[in-house]
């Protein structure tokens, strides 16, 4: 994964409030735009009339990360960049000001977020693009605005389920997603012609499985115990976990270690950069690893799939981007969720996240990926994808969920055991 790395999610998440460049496909060229500005996220709320229109140019500051910089001279910064030029050409008296920021630490997008709300209102940016996990933060911190009353709900159909989950927050819309990204299998088709579709396919290889079992958020086990209908929070709303099915994924890292399927050094790896450095030095058969990654790196003879799970049904976990809005000015929120939308249509993200190496977040931008093959993997993946929970339920079950994991791939103890410990371990003061 790019920017949101298990690893990097994992400092976010754990560390503050759980807080993806090209992926080397072929990018079609950028078609005409219409006429009028496409409003396809959504439906805007009509600006109430006795709202004044501004006059006189008008500058939109829009914060990035530097991996999308309109500027880069990457074919992903070629079509933001007349995306944008598209925009002020149609909107005169409008200008648009990128402001590039760091990912994380000192000066990056949530530091510079917090340090301006202390400053002054003012010097808040319009528009940004956030991570979820750092949207997430901000809006808990109060540096965002709401989208609710100047966009209807992002419910209908051209949004993937998990891309409305990445868009809300305790029931308020904080985001518009342009970008997803989500767990998949990556192997090399000279030794694996087929896919698994199930865990219990995996056994059939003669070479190793790897995942970063020593991810602190466990999100691979986590993907498997939620695959297998485990839950994450009770009928009161707090985190919880259940035995049966922990144990039936629990069981098969058992059955994998003893027969070497996954060896003991996959409780050395936290993130999945470190797993794809041993896939790629061909030390690997199949991995579990960020779509992001396996769309920037295409090695040869490789492949990718959805997760294997236990019953074989599509399913995974998934993150991603969106655009946020921290202007408090109302006249600033009209025209900056304009170009949220405008930078949302289906579309324009088809060009730009194939170019960029994301998933798409809408069904309109899939339509228009740049091969068969491609859109049919990537509709797969995201069909089954579901929003990676939220900090406080990965606080309670991730600890738990991670010891669960080491200790049974490193045959220290049985799943059976392991899995009551980390039920009884939820329910401890």
């Amino acid at each position: 994964m790019k920017t949101i790395t298990i690893g990097g999610i994992a400092r976010l998440g754990l560390s503050l409030i759980f807080l993806t460049a090209c992926s080397g496909l072929q990018v079609p060229e950028p078609t005409p735009s219409p006429e009028i500005i496409p409003t396809a996220t959504a439906t805007r709320v009509p600006t109430p009339a006795n709202t004044p229109t501004p006059e006189g140019p008008l500058t939109i500051e829009l914060w990035l990360p530097a991996e999308f910089d309109p500027n880069s001279g990457s074919p992903a910064g070629n079509i933001l960049q007349a995306r944008l030029d598209e925009f002020t050409k149609r909107r005169p008296n409008t200008q648009i000001e990128v402001r590039l920021k760091a990912l994380e630490g000192p000066g990056g997008l949530l530091d510079s977020l917090t340090a301006a709300s202390a400053a002054a209102p003012l010097a808040m940016p319009d528009l940004v693009a956030l991570p979820r996990p750092t949207l997430e933060a901000a809006a808990l911190k109060g540096l965002l605005r709401p989208f609710d009353q100047l966009i209807e709900p992002i419910e209908d159909s051209d949004w993937y389920e998990y891309a409305r989950q990445m868009a809300r927050l305790q029931d308020s819309t904080f985001g518009i997603p342009f970008a997803g990204d989500a767990l998949m299998l990556v192997y090399y088709t000279t030794n694996v012609p087929v896919p698994p579709r199930t865990l219990s396919d995996t056994l059939a290889s003669s070479g190793a499985f790897l995942f970063p079992a020593a991810d602190p958020q466990a999100l691979f086990t986590l993907t498997q115990y939620q695959a297998s209908g485990g839950a994450v929070l009770d009928e009161q709303e707090r985190p919880t976990l259940e035995a049966m099915p922990l144990t039936e994924v629990l069981t098969y890292y058992h059955t994998a270690a003893v027969s070497g399927l996954i060896p003991i050094e996959a409780t050395q790896y936290q993130t999945a950069d470190e797993v794809w450095e041993v896939f790629n030095a061909g030390n690997a058969d199949m991995i579990a690893t960020w779509a992001s990654d396996y769309y920037d790196n295409m090695l040869g003879n490789t492949a990718g799939s959805p997760l294997p799970t236990t019953d074989g049904r599509y399913s995974t976990l998934a993150t991603g981007w969106v655009w946020a809005l921290a202007t408090p000015e109302p006249q600033r929120q009209q025209l900056s969720v304009e170009l949220a939308e405008f930078l949302s249509e289906g579309d324009f993200l088809a060009r730009w996240t194939t170019a960029l190496g994301y998933l798409p977040t809408r069904p309109s931008a899939l339509a228009n990926w740049s091969t068969a093959t491609q859109r049919m993997l990537a509709g797969d993946i995201v069909s089954g994808a579901q929003l990676i929970p939220s900090s406080d339920i990965l606080n309670s079950i991730s600890p738990l969920l991670y010891k669960a994991t080491l200790d049974v791939l490193k045959l220290q103890t049985d799943p059976e055991t392991a899995s009551t410990d980390a039920v009884t371990g939820i329910n401890k003061p």
